[in-house]
């Protein structure tokens, strides 16, 4: 057999194999929350001859697992079918009070086409309240604080054309507080039933609407938010976050897109320059990463340090969490400065986690300022299932992360910390095909020699 026949056979064997590597590198994932949704559900309670309309609830609620509505809150938009207006609200108010010239004696509380409402602020009279609100529009996560992934208000609708023909408002929109919300039109439901008399006696609704309001980043139209990097104990190199993840820097000397290291360091930032884009000037210039670093690989388990950091000068991020996709979840886990769960997904069940800060001691995630930037960090220990735990072909690392329900930029595979070439263990497939291959060429060598 000629040595150039045996040259094409081994690039072949060898493309096959990088080939079939590949397939295991390249996992793709489904969203891991795939029903997660803000639902609005506008109740009609009771006609009101008074001002000629009715008197109505609205409930808006969290479905998400991990995204939650920060501040400046949730902005509610509709346009009414009619000639409606809002004559009293209790547990939000409409940012604008519109045209009511034409009512003399008594005027509503607003007189726009398409009111935009908002919730109130946590020092709202009680007069003013309901159950649920006043949290400046803040909604929590539903698998972190469910109590309060839920908002109320009431409102008196009135001037409607006849008694008793309340029609569905049109238009819905939901902003949260920026875009990238799509709502469905609202649509007829089942009239929501209400306990009353403690539980005793049972009411219900006139009429029920409801609308769904999926969240997309593409409709956002905005750039990523988040990078992940990653380290480990057997590395010394740190796979950092991508060039550019989130954008790169401005090639204009007077551009304000971020600050350098060292030119504020020892005074204060601008004044009045400082702006919620406005981010540490960095190669991936994210205003968040997230570094994974594995610290310690014992006999049944494992541990890893899981460290957030803020680069943005212009923003604290309240109410933060971070979901890490890994198959190591399936596992007993322990976070030490983080509260944590695992989620209930139904791609890839057991194998999601939420963090998230403890209140008072790491809840808030504060930004940077000239001295230094704002960072939390916990350690997790995961057990170790080991007919499936390796170190090796960035097993260890997570699959996907989202920060606050973005989607956060991962390194590429081929650049994750790797093993010592003389670490212990078995031989992947592709370097057992590889010493077989030098063996065989071995042998025919030697054959050819005696020959």
């Amino acid at each position: 057999m000629s040595r150039p026949y045996l040259q094409i056979l081994f690039f072949q064997e060898l493309l096959l194999l990088l080939l079939l590597e590949s397939c295991y590198i390249a996992d793709c994932y489904d969203p891991l929350d795939p029903n997660g949704n803000i639902t609005i559900t506008y109740d009609i309670i009771s006609w009101t001859t008074e001002t000629d309309g009715y008197w109505a609830k609205v409930t808006i609620e969290n479905y998400y697992q991990y995204r939650h509505v920060e501040k400046p809150g949730w902005k509610l938009g509709f346009d009414w079918a009619e000639n409606e207006v809002i004559w009293s609200m209790t547990g939000a108010l409409a940012t604008q009070s519109g045209n009511c010239s034409a009512f003399k004696y008594r005027v509503p509380h607003c007189c726009q086409r398409s009111p935009e409402i908002i919730d109130l602020m946590p020092d709202a009279a009680r007069i003013n309240r309901s159950e649920n609100c006043c949290r400046n529009g803040v909604l929590a996560a539903r698998d972190i604080d469910p109590k309060n992934a839920i908002s109320i208000f009431y409102m008196t609708v009135g001037n409607l054309p006849s008694l008793w023909t309340g029609k569905t408002p049109k238009n819905v929109t939901f902003m949260a507080p920026g875009p990238g919300y799509t709502c469905s039109p609202f649509a007829d439901y089942s009239p929501t039933i209400f306990p009353s008399v403690g539980g005793r006696r049972e009411t219900q609704a006139i009429r029920t609407w409801k609308s769904t309001c999926t969240y997309s980043q593409f409709i956002a139209n905005k750039a990523p938010t988040c990078c992940v990097s990653l380290s480990s104990f057997y590395d010394s190199n740190v796979t950092p976050c991508p060039r550019c993840s989130c954008g790169c820097q401005a090639q204009e000397r007077t551009s304000l897109s971020c600050i350098g290291d060292t030119k504020f360091r020892g005074s204060s930032l601008p004044v009045g320059e400082v702006e919620e884009g406005l981010v540490r000037c960095t190669s991936h210039m994210c205003p968040v990463r997230v570094h994974w670093h594995v610290k310690n690989n014992y006999m049944y388990h494992w541990r890893v340090k899981l460290t957030v950091t803020n680069y943005n000068y212009a923003a604290n991020y309240s109410k933060w969490n971070i979901m890490v996709q890994h198959p190591g979840f399936s596992q007993a886990t322990t976070a030490f400065s983080f509260n944590s769960t695992t989620l209930d997904t139904t791609t890839s069940p057991n194998e999601a986690a939420l963090f998230w800060g403890l209140e008072y001691v790491n809840g808030e995630l504060l930004q940077a300022d000239n001295t230094g930037f704002g960072s939390v960090t916990s350690e997790i220990l995961l057990h170790k299932d080991r007919k499936s735990f390796s170190l090796r072909n960035g097993w260890a690392f997570p699959r996907r992360v989202y920060f606050n329900g973005e989607d956060c930029i991962m390194p590429l595979p081929d650049v994750y910390p790797m093993l010592p070439n003389g670490s212990c263990g078995p031989l992947t497939s592709l370097q057992n095909h590889l010493v077989l291959l030098f063996m065989l060429l071995v042998l025919l060598h030697n054959f050819h020699l005696e020959q």
